[in-house]
């Protein structure tokens, strides 16, 4: 009986000392197996890529962007009704937010009380030039009425002057007495003098006549000048209107509003940003390549657009345009390479991509702000 098991054991050794001879080989051939297709699933994987890369520009630093358009007042007031709600659709020209307008309907009065009252003033400049017309028509005909008597003394200088020199030659020869010759000089000098004092009067009117004329070109002036005071007051109260209409403040563009920073009673200042409308003209997407991609894109390549939101979905869309400078030209403090230690840091330029069908549903989902992959298709 021992014998039988000393066999049986001695047998069993024997079968284990030969198993781990015959495993090594098995196993050094199912290594080499598995790293013969990791060596070549990695070289196809990585020729892949590389045959890809030479067709195509990728990145990931993407994003939607939309038309945003802000809501901001023009004048100063106090909220006294909100008309719309956070994420509410709106039309161009929906009522948003009305202000107090009672400050500014008051001045709306006053500008047309100033308007009133500078209608009225060109109504007595005008009254003013009539009279001062009147009064040069009637200077003019006084200098006319002057220029007759003093043709009608002219003569009778003429007159009396005969007269003076007939009788002058009578007294020598003793034909008449000398109260006749006294008389005829009197009378020449009498009418000379009358003559003298007619063309005085006749500088007088003359004069006068030019002051009146004179006032009358200056109340004409007077008119032109009211006449520029009312168009002010005109602009004025078409002013108070238009300052009165930005009480109502209005949707500028169709579209989605953001978060209404709003609340009533509160004091808006004019300028203010309030709140946002992204409107719904159109999405599109602006991908920030890196300096080194650039080199073969154009505008017009084919692109395929892959939005995380819609990680099954593949939009086709183009290369529209390529921004004139990188991204850190336009930022808040652009960096000047010409102060402190250089440090090259490779740039990225912002270029901007349209959707082939802007009315895929898709699409229409899309929001500002959503991250995206996209692949230019370099062929």
């Amino acid at each position: 009986m021992e014998t039988q098991v000393n066999e049986v054991r001695s047998t069993s050794n024997k079968t284990g000392n030969a198993a781990p001879q015959e495993q090594p080989p098995k196993r050094n051939m199912r290594f080499i197996i598995i790293l013969a297709v990791l060596v070549i699933g990695g070289a196809i994987f990585g020729i892949s890529k590389y045959v890809h890369a030479l067709h195509h520009e990728e990145t990931d630093n993407a994003q939607i962007d939309a038309n945003v358009s802000p809501v901001i007042p023009r004048v100063s007031g106090y909220v006294t009704s909100i008309r719309v709600k956070d994420n509410q659709d709106v039309k161009k020209g929906d009522t948003l937010i009305v202000l107090d307008d009672r400050d500014l309907q008051i001045k709306l009065q006053q500008a047309e009380a100033a308007l009133v009252a500078a209608q009225a003033n060109v109504g007595v400049a005008q009254a003013n030039t009539e009279a001062s017309q009147v009064s040069v028509t009637t200077s003019r005909a006084n200098v006319a009425t002057v220029n007759a008597q003093i043709e009608a003394a002219k003569v009778e200088v003429w007159r009396t002057s005969q007269d003076y020199e007939r009788y002058a030659n009578l007294i020598k020869d003793h034909s008449i007495t000398q109260q006749q010759y006294e008389q005829a000089l009197a009378a020449k000098q009498t009418a000379e003098r009358q003559l003298q004092v007619l063309q005085e009067q006749k500088a007088y009117a003359a004069q006068q006549t030019n002051g009146v004329a004179s006032q009358s070109n200056a109340t004409a002036r007077q008119i032109a000048a009211v006449q520029a005071v009312i168009k002010e007051k005109e602009a004025d109260v078409n002013n108070a209107k238009l300052n009165l209409s930005y009480t109502v403040i209005t949707a500028p563009e169709a579209g989605r509003v953001s978060k209404v920073y709003v609340q009533p009673g509160q004091y808006l200042q004019a300028g203010q940003s309030l709140f946002s409308i992204v409107t719904d003209n159109s999405v599109w997407v602006v991908a920030n390549f890196k300096e080194t991609q650039l080199d073969k894109m154009k505008v017009g390549q084919k692109v395929s657009v892959h939005v995380d939101a819609f990680p099954e979905k593949s939009l086709d869309a183009h290369v529209s345009s390529f921004s004139p400078a990188t991204g850190a030209r336009f930022a808040l403090l652009p960096p000047d390479n010409a102060t402190g230690n250089f440090v090259k840091v490779v740039q990225r330029l912002p270029v901007k991509i349209e959707f082939d069908n802007p009315n895929d549903p898709v699409v229409k989902q899309l929001r500002a702000g959503l991250n995206v992959d996209v692949d230019v298709h370099l062929d």
